[in-house]
């Protein structure tokens, strides 16, 4: 305690020069726990959203009579990037409390709407297809996840949803799905921890380190006069403390304010309440301790050095190089990418086991640790060769200062290093998650139940603008042989038919059966050539027995229309009008731009407003995901340009003020201003180069080791490699216009008064 007030006593009486740089400490720290905040915040806002989808989903019945309960029917659509929930409800005998957000279950020909979908109705009329019946009224925040989520409860009549569910109430069943996969969260918290943590970290130790010569030539007096080394310590560690619990504190509430404003603009693809940004306890204890604990180890190891030797503090010794043993967790987790990357370049991907999921994660920690680490013992090396090796005063200059100090280099550039490290992480991230929801074919297919279609409607499904082609997919089972015996798949269509859902098809005939040979897919398995297969029927009839033919005819189909396992094409003529196959499934196919998918979908709603569509290949929940993601990923980004471009700012501006004497006394022997910003600019940017340019080497590894590891499509991220390099060289350019003002005309030669 005795420490604690001395501390307190030389920060509030050491002049106006000590306030001020206690307040901007303060101020460092408060943005820093605000950054802290927001990240932490997330997950719980996640969960709180995930909490409303599962309180209006349907609790099923137990026990007792249940035929006078209401019917329950969802589907989900895809909307570009957002997910169409359409809740077809019939209302029944028994009475049960409606869903969160409703006063009373819709009646037949009442549509809610969610207050985002009214909006979208209002510009895209189309969309009313899909929504049969009038408005008569909007659900509740309490109904939604999120306000922009885009919902509807329909009303209809209870023979209209022969597949609907009874639901007892609402709330009680289990959960759906969470907004984020688990793995894709995952995957989120540890890309936001690299983009925002470790920037994180270096700016406040930066914050903490302000004025860093000029304390600690004050920690080397009290050490003089007589005080132990640890009560030095703690003296330092007073004041670090007293201005990160005061940030804290004002960090908490600067996030209050941007919670309120940010959830009443939203963001791209992710929205949410006001009070779903509640700071939870953890959040609390992370940001009220985390950031006073921090700044208590940096203010204890910041004055070490002035309680271990003072006299060398007092008398500007220099300096002892740094320690080489930085590179070992930069050459560590760079092997780590490497082997990944040699891995993926020969063939053999490692699977998803254990191990490898832990090694990525690991070596992209120990990058980011050795980046730092190694920062000032690659910056005296080059700063050593070119001072010798030039002939330019301002060169010079500015590499010997840089040699005398490699540390400054690591509180000026550390922040703007690893934030262009974990931009490549952040890249990789987006590109897995991209390829898992990207459908690359030219053609988009819809996939619907035979049995749920009658005839008439399959006749206007036929002639919906946008589509090109259908087939009926069918399974049979072999005569004679157990159910479970592998058996062809049986395509009833067409020739031309054929032709506008595969990219391409042999000699094809019309009028007999013929069999299907996908020459780039499988090709395995036996010969069903003669054999007799049964199509099943729904309607009591026997259904059609066909012989496999012998003819085989070659054809190649899309990634998102897959026609079996050695199909057989047959004429629409086997099928009868009226049948109901079993396990039958309708397929349209359309183009696969947005514009046409969205067009189909509306007729498909048009037709039959309770069919279950799936389109192949686009899964409206991932679309949401990937939106989440590619937000959540761009906010954290955006905190972390933010973290290391203020790091840079205060650390730079804090380093030229310890530098006023060292400029003072140049000018006194004929140094020109020209010459002195020369010397600013060079020695601010030409380590911040160097780390930079190490960063994207090794960064870009650690991108493609992590491609690797997902075993994705993509290893190496070509397209990225030029943003990443526009966006350096930008850094580098704000760097040297950051670094010009910091010399300035007038000279004071009060500075150098006791030297």
């Amino acid at each position: 305690m005795r420490e604690l007030m001395l501390g307190l006593r030389l920060l509030f009486g050491s002049g106006r020069g000590n306030r001020v740089r206690f307040a901007l400490m303060t101020l460092g720290s408060s943005m820093g726990a605000c950054c802290l905040a927001i990240m932490l915040t997330i997950p719980g806002i996640l969960a709180v959203q995930d909490g409303r989808v599962a309180a209006r989903q349907p609790d099923s019945p137990h026990s007792g009579a249940t035929a006078g309960l209401p019917l329950w029917l969802e589907r989900a659509d895809p909307y570009g990037s957002h997910v169409l929930t359409r809740v077809f409800m019939a209302r029944g005998p028994t009475a049960v409390v409606p869903p969160p957000g409703l006063k009373a279950i819709p009646g037949p020909g009442e549509v809610f709407v969610s207050p985002s979908l009214r909006e979208l109705l209002g510009r895209e009329p189309g969309l009313a297809h899909r929504l049969p019946g009038r408005e008569a009224g909007l659900i509740g925040p309490q109904g939604l996840a999120r306000p922009d989520e885009l919902v509807a409860y329909v009303g209809t009549n209870r023979d209209d949803l022969p597949d609907g569910r009874r639901a007892a109430g609402f709330g009680h069943d289990s959960a759906p799905p969470p907004a984020l996969d688990p793995s894709a969260l995952d995957s989120l918290r540890f890309t936001m921890a690299c983009v925002v943590l470790l920037p994180l970290v270096v700016y406040l130790s930066v914050c903490a380190r302000l004025s860093a010569a000029e304390r600690s030539r004050r920690l080397a007096a009290l050490r003089l006069i007589g005080m132990s080394i640890q009560e030095v310590q703690r003296v330092n560690a007073a004041e670090t403390v007293a201005a990160a619990g005061l940030g804290a504190v004002l960090g908490l509430g600067e996030f209050w304010v941007l919670n309120q404003l940010a959830a009443r603009v939203g963001l791209p693809g992710f929205t949410w309440y006001p009070g779903d940004g509640a700071l939870s306890a953890s959040t609390l204890v992370a940001c009220l301790a985390g950031c006073p604990v921090l700044a208590w180890f940096v203010g204890r190891a910041s004055a070490r050095k002035a309680a271990a030797n003072p006299l060398a503090v007092r008398r500007s010794a220099v300096q002892k190089a740094p320690s080489s043993w930085g590179f070992l967790p930069l050459l560590a987790g760079s092997g780590i990418a490497a082997g990944y990357c040699v891995a993926g370049a020969t063939g053999h991907v490692p699977d998803g086991s254990f191990l490898p999921a832990l090694l990525i994660p690991s070596s992209a920690l120990l990058i980011g640790f050795g980046l730092v680490a190694a920062l000032p013992s690659v910056s005296r090396f080059f700063a050593r060769r070119l001072a010798r090796s030039t002939r330019s005063l301002a060169l010079s200059l500015a590499m010997r200062r840089n040699e005398a100090e490699p540390g400054g280099v690591l509180r000026v550039s550390a922040g703007l290093v690893l934030l262009v490290f974990v931009t490549s992480l952040a890249q990789g991230v987006l590109i897995q998650f991209d390829e898992s929801i990207r459908n690359s074919s030219p053609l988009q297919s819809y996939d619907m139940p035979y049995d749920q279609l009658t005839a008439g409607q399959r006749k206007s499904l036929e002639q919906l603008p946008g589509v090109r082609g259908h087939v009926i997919t069918l399974q049979a089972s072999l005569v004679g042989a157990s159910e479970w015996a592998e058996a062809p798949d049986v395509v009833v269509a067409t020739c031309a038919q054929l032709r506008a859902v595969v990219a391409w098809v042999g000699d094809c005939a019309d009028g007999q059966p013929i069999r299907l040979w996908d020459g780039d897919g499988y090709t395995g398995g036996p010969d069903f050539a003669g054999r007799k297969i049964l199509l099943s029927s729904k309607t009591g009839q026997s259904g059609a027995q066909l012989t496999v033919p012998e003819r085989v005819v070659r054809y190649r189909a899309l990634d998102s229309i897959g026609l079996g396992i050695q199909p057989v094409l047959v004429p629409p003529s086997v099928l009868p009008t009226d049948a109901r196959p079993g396990w039958g499934r309708y397929v349209l196919v359309s183009a696969s731009d947005p514009d046409t998918v969205r067009q189909v979908l509306d007729g498909i709603g048009r037709i039959g407003p309770t069919i279950e569509v799936t389109p192949e290949g686009v899964n409206p929940t991932d679309f949401q995901e990937f939106a989440v993601v590619r937000t959540l990923l761009t906010v954290g980004m955006v905190l972390g340009l933010v973290i290391a471009v203020a790091a840079f700012v205060v650390a730079a501006t804090d380093r030229a003020v310890e530098r006023r004497s060292q400029v003072t006394a140049l000018s006194l022997l004929g140094a020109r201003p020209r010459t002195l910003r020369a010397v600013q600019v060079t020695q601010v940017v030409l380590p911040l180069t160097v780390g930079l340019v190490l960063a994207v080497v090794v960064g870009r590894v650690a991108e493609s080791g992590y491609l690797v590891y997902c075993q994705g499509a993509t290893f190496w991220d070509g397209e990225g490699l030029p943003v990443l390099l526009v966006g350096t060289l930008a850094v580098i350019v704000v760097a040297a216009l950051g670094a010009l003002p910091l010399v300035g005309r007038r000279i004071d030669p009060e500075l150098i008064r006791r030297d």
